[in-house]
C-alpha cells in the first residue's frame, strides 16, 4: 500500500476535548471496517485549526472514500515517498 499525509481544516481542531477527539476517532475505524478494502490509519497530529493524518491505501481515491464516509474535510492528500529524520542523518 501507499502511504500518505491528508490535510484537513479543522478551526479549532486544538481546543477539542479528549472526548471530542476520540469521538473522530471512533468514526475513523468504524468507516474502515466498512471500506472492505485494505487501509490503515497510522496516525494523526492535532495543530490550532488542522489535523494531518496519516493513511495507507491502495490510491488516493481510497482516501477520498474514507472522508466522504466519515464526513471528514479533505484540503489536501499527497503521497508520502520517502521519510527522514534524526536515524537518517548519517
Amino acid at each position: 500500500m501507499k502511504k500518505f499525509i491528508v490535510e484537513r481544516k479543522l478551526p479549532g481542531a486544538g481546543n477539542m476535548t479528549a472526548e471530542e477527539l476520540r469521538e473522530i476517532s471512533k468514526t475513523s475505524v468504524a468507516v474502515i471496517s466498512i471500506l472492505g478494502k485494505p487501509y490503515v490509519w497510522v496516525e494523526s497530529f492535532v495543530t490550532e485549526d488542522k489535523i494531518y493524518c496519516i493513511h495507507e491505501a491502495e490510491s488516493e481515491d481510497d482516501i477520498r472514500e474514507h472522508a466522504k464516509c466519515g464526513n471528514f474535510p479533505v484540503n489536501g492528500i499527497d503521497e508520502i515517498k520517502a521519510v527522514i529524520g534524526p536515524g537518517t542523518a548519517g
